[in-house]
């Protein structure tokens, strides 16, 4: 004797539902898979120069909402930076809050000054400049010197 067909329509309405709310559930909301739109774009469209984030990037997150976000590189890296030549240390994963011309929270990310490493907690852009915040201390730099992504050639050391 033959099933019905209706139970069989129903089961595969039923996984084809579930399937589509797992891979909504994969791509979180501003992820790089949305109309490629990348973390370089969300920079510019926040008031930043892309070359805050090195040429890496594997992919991002962004909530929209709260403005949280994490960026995903290849791999860990040291970049000397161009405005005052500062050596970097960029993690593998960056994470933050990005608002316009704003970003706080930041972490993974260090520059060497003064023999010893420092984390920068926050950038804001101020006019034709940016400021980078090393916990109450502050520094200012121009933002032409970051209007391009550095090549991450080697992999930091803790």
């Amino acid at each position: 004797m033959a099933r019905p067909a209706q139970p069989r329509r129903r089961l595969l309405l039923a996984e084809m539902l579930l399937a589509g709310a797992l891979l909504a559930l994969a791509l979180p909301l501003g992820s790089s898979d949305d109309d490629d739109v990348t973390a370089y774009d969300e920079l510019r469209l926040r008031g930043f120069p892309r070359g805050l984030l090195p040429a890496n990037v594997r992919g991002y997150t962004l909530d929209a909402g709260s403005g949280e976000f994490a960026v995903d590189l290849v791999t860990s890296c040291r970049i000397v930076l161009p405005a005052g030549s500062y050596l970097a240390s960029f993690n593998d994963r960056l994470t933050g809050r990005l608002d316009d011309h704003r970003i706080s929270g930041l972490s993974g990310i260090r520059v060497r000054a003064f023999f010893s490493w420092w984390s920068i907690t926050g950038i804001r852009a101020d006019g034709d400049d940016l400021v980078f915040e090393v916990g109450s201390v502050s520094a200012k730099f121009p933002a032409r010197h970051f209007n391009a992504s550095l090549e991450c050639p080697a992999k930091a050391a803790s």
